[in-house]
């Protein structure tokens, strides 16, 4: 890995005024370009394509990049463009804080054995070699020993479900299998960045989304960083953290699935993702509001009726010592417990409560709320309270979707609750 500064703010992968010309006269295209003129116009003056213009992004270490765009947007081209396959016309990449647009042609070649492996649409396996020695090619073409090699294979073949697979050949294995095998030799190689072009869309329907939720699954237990290009929405909603959507060879928009639905940066985007179901792709934390401030176990009946006074709710949630979700509290049992002198709250809390993680998405959430409309907790990976969704918020998110107005109470963060300053919202 490079000193450069570069490689140590979390980017992988660092793209800077890229352009791209396929024709004989790429200076006089982009100077054309420059002057205003737009890609038909180029087209019809020089003869010659803008496929790439002005190019800006960043890949972080770790996340699922999705390139989508529709038939000549430019994705492919883009990809290529990353490891050089296609030689761009102007501009920089670099990853790690190597420049990748400056090397020689060795350099180039131990840059891509280093961080690229790529999985293609239509599998691209070798039909004489067996499933592990498909699976070990990059490795062998490094030089690694066969043993290592091996080992690395079987690892990658065993994560992808085909380790009982390793001695059959590609002709028998279904289209999803033989993609698997695929994503098992990009895995084998521990590149740094993976390369998907329209990976998946060979596949039946069923198959395909099986392989967008395995590669998901993989991506987070190996904090992969892949770039993956596509042509389908709805594939790049399930599977990206961030989407780069293109058009005529530029961006028209950079974000989140989320901000992608409910922001679109023009009409053009606004056409591309009409119709979409938004409930399955805005999460419980688009929806989810800051509760009155929950208390501990080691108050008391009477402070827990305070704070639900102060807050106007009529349910509270009750954390332990550090900050995990113990269970909620209905006022009539607080009530009931003040008269009597309870002593404690543990014997009054409901511990069966619905919880969720923040990136639950909505459509999940309208089945939990049961008949006594507990508000549904969201709580991070160790279980301490983050937010509630109420009822209405749901439908309240939802009909934001469009609107330049945010949605009411939003939480920007998942910073810890911090006690009394945190708002009410009755359930």
């Amino acid at each position: 890995m490079s000193d450069d500064p570069q490689s140590q703010d979390g980017v992988r992968i660092r793209v800077r005024k890229l352009s791209k010309v396929f024709g004989k006269h790429p200076d006089r295209a982009l100077a054309l370009r420059d002057q205003g003129l737009d890609r038909a116009a180029i087209l019809e003056r020089t003869g010659d394509t803008l496929g790439l213009s002005n190019i800006d992004f960043e890949v972080r270490s770790g996340e699922l990049l999705v390139i989508m765009g529709l038939s000549g947007s430019g994705k492919s081209t883009l990809i290529r463009c990353l490891n050089r396959l296609i030689e761009p016309s102007e501009g920089e990449i670099s990853i790690e804080g190597d420049e990748i647009t400056r090397m020689d042609a060795k350099r180039l070649r131990e840059c891509r054995r280093r961080h690229f492996s790529m999985v293609f649409q239509h599998f691209a396996l070798f039909p004489h070699r067996s499933v592990l020695a498909n699976a070990e090619y990059a490795l062998e073409i490094r030089g690694m020993p066969k043993a290592q090699r091996q080992e690395k294979a079987l690892d990658a073949l065993r994560r992808v479900g085909l380790e009982e697979w390793k001695d059959a050949y590609p002709r028998q294995l279904s289209g999803g299998m033989q993609q698997r095998v695929g994503l098992a030799r990009a895995l084998a190689s521990d590149s740094s960045v993976m390369l998907m072009d329209e990976a998946f869309s060979a596949l039946d329907p069923l198959i395909r989304r099986d392989m967008q939720q395995e590669l998901v699954g993989l991506q987070r237990e190996l904090d992969k960083t892949i770039v993956f290009i596509t042509h389908d929405l709805d594939e790049a909603l399930n599977i990206g953290d961030r989407i780069i959507l293109l058009k005529d060879g530029e961006i028209v928009q950079v974000g989140t699935p989320e901000e992608i639905l409910t922001r679109p940066a023009n009409a053009y985007v606004e056409r591309f993702v009409e119709g979409v179901d938004m409930s399955r792709v805005l999460t419980a934390q688009a929806a989810m509001r800051r509760p009155v401030a929950p208390v501990t176990l080691d108050d008391t009946p009477g402070e827990a009726l305070a704070r639900m006074d102060e807050g106007g709710v009529d349910t509270l949630y009750v954390v332990d010592d550090e900050r995990r979700l113990a269970g909620i509290l209905e006022r009539g049992a607080v009530v009931r417990a003040c008269a009597g002198e309870a002593p404690s709250l543990a014997t009054l809390i409901e511990r069966e409560v619905p919880r969720v993680l923040p990136e639950e998405p909505l459509h999940h959430l309208f089945p939990m709320f049961n008949k006594r409309s507990y508000p549904i907790a969201v709580v991070d990976g160790e279980g301490r309270l983050r937010g509630v969704v109420v009822r209405g918020a749901v439908l309240a998110q939802l009909a934001e979707v469009g609107r330049e107005a945010p949605s009411p109470e939003p939480v920007p963060s998942l910073a810890p609750l911090d006690g009394p300053s945190a708002t009410g919202v009755s359930s």
